[in-house]
């Protein structure tokens, strides 16, 4: 294309051709560009689980809700040592009658009752049967046959015995 003799080397056109090969330049130039998208939205639905292993969220941590329960009811238990023990500061500095044995004697007497009633109520909690509540629609058979199975040998024979 810098050869002289090549059509559209600037030496070689005349000054109209020239001109329209200016244009031709500038209008490719200016020309807008194409369309190209600039995001996509896939609009599939999103299955409710995936392959992705679980990930832990922020807060607290994952646990079953007994445990959930119980650290909770640790927590509030701990806040509701707070007032008891903020009025027996009162009264020690009041009274100026601030005795180890006092002090223990103050915050250990009532966990003792408690204690035993915690202590109760979850022995009477576990004597307490389950209670089976079964629905049926139509006739129901009951079978309470016992079945004895025993498997023996290189390649197992299982042998079931009523």
């Amino acid at each position: 294309m810098n050869r002289p003799d090549h059509p559209t080397h600037p030496l070689s056109m005349t000054e109209a051709e020239a001109a329209a090969e200016a244009r031709r330049i500038i209008a490719d130039a200016y020309r807008p560009a194409p369309e190209t998208p600039t995001a996509y939205r896939d609009t599939t639905p999103v299955p409710r689980y995936g392959t992705a292993l679980p990930v832990a969220q922020p807060g607290i941590p994952p646990m079953s809700q007994r445990a959930t329960d119980a650290s909770r009811l640790m927590l509030t238990g701990g806040l509701a040592t707070v007032p008891p023990g903020l009025i027996a500061i009162g009264l020690l500095i009041a009274s100026r009658h601030a005795d180890p044995t006092v002090i223990a004697l103050l915050l250990g007497a009532p966990a003792v009752p408690i204690l035993a009633l915690v202590r109760l109520l979850r022995r009477g909690k576990e004597a307490m049967p389950d209670v089976h509540h079964h629905h049926y629609a139509g006739p129901v058979y009951q079978d309470q046959r016992n079945l004895h199975t025993t498997t023996r040998g290189m390649w197992a024979k299982t042998t079931n015995q009523q």
